[in-house]
């Protein structure tokens, strides 16, 4: 059979009946674009003016950065909306879209949805704020806080490494805010042996103790025996120091006190065991 060749009058009219509505869709899409261009810079706009707001009111920044992001996402998924429509789709249409798109968002993001929960709590709750130096029970990170967003909160540990925890890791496990006082309560034990004067040991550590710069004298120092260990008299003590001292005020005592006792001939016993063999 021969090839039928198309009817160029029919292609003709053809286009001729589409170019009108594509002319229009084109219009509609130039249209929704620079809507969206417009209401991206609109939104950076009230973003900026909602961030300023709340610094003039003294609220914490991590509040502002957790809410002004919260902000952003909420104008942006409006936009979206408010585009989709622009391009001719219904209102039933676009509900019954983001309806079943939030249906299979939240079974894939069970996780996600947990740490935003989660920041909202911290937020809320204040358990913790940028600069605070926190320890977290389940995996032991700890370090100081440098970001708090939506999903994460990001710390910074003494050997400079970024650590990123979800937000649910940290509202469903127990938070040590170590800088959240002032001060902080030193405690130190050291053994002596048993045949070393325990009243020389208490006073040397006493002098160390009042002599330290860093230790708060007017606040209650206490140095006691602690406990009559197997192979030690174990002697404590206990004072009060700013909470960013505390670890430089705790090494440099237990030098000091290493060093008075080598000078004074107090030993420092370790665990020993002793034998006694039976001659058969």
């Amino acid at each position: 059979m021969a090839e039928q060749i198309p009817d160029p009058n029919a292609i003709e009219a053809y286009f001729s009946e589409k170019i009108p509505e594509l002319a229009r869709f084109g219009i509609k899409l130039l249209i929704a674009l620079l809507f969206y261009w417009v209401g991206t810079k609109v939104i950076k706009w009230i973003c900026r003016i909602f961030k300023a707001f709340l610094e003039r009111k003294d609220v914490d920044a991590s509040a502002i950065r957790f809410l002004t992001n919260f902000v952003k996402a909420g104008l942006y998924f409006l936009l979206i909306v408010s585009v989709a429509m622009q391009l001719g789709l219904k209102e039933a249409s676009v509900v019954a879209v983001i309806g079943s798109m939030g249906v299979g968002l939240s079974l894939a993001m069970q996780g996600g949805m947990a740490n935003l929960a989660g920041g909202m709590l911290i937020l809320v709750l204040k358990p913790f704020s940028l600069g605070d130096y926190i320890i977290e029970s389940k995996d032991k990170n700890e370090g100081t806080v440098k970001k708090i967003d939506m999903f994460y909160t990001t710390i910074s540990t003494v050997d400079n490494r970024m650590v990123v925890i979800p937000n649910a890791q940290l509202t469903n496990n127990s938070i040590v805010n170590v800088t959240a006082q002032s001060k902080r309560q030193l405690e130190i034990k050291v053994g002596i042996s048993y045949d070393d004067d325990i009243r020389k040991a208490k006073e040397i550590i006493e002098t160390l103790l009042r002599a330290q710069p860093d230790v708060m004298n007017d606040q209650d120092m206490s140095i006691f025996v602690d406990e009559l260990g197997e192979n030690s008299v174990v002697i404590g003590l206990r004072a009060w120091v700013l909470t960013d001292k505390y670890w430089k005020t705790k090494w440099e005592m237990n030098e000091k006190i290493k060093m008075a006792f080598d000078e004074a001939g107090i030993k420092i016993p370790f665990r020993q065991l002793e034998l006694h063999m039976k001659s058969q």
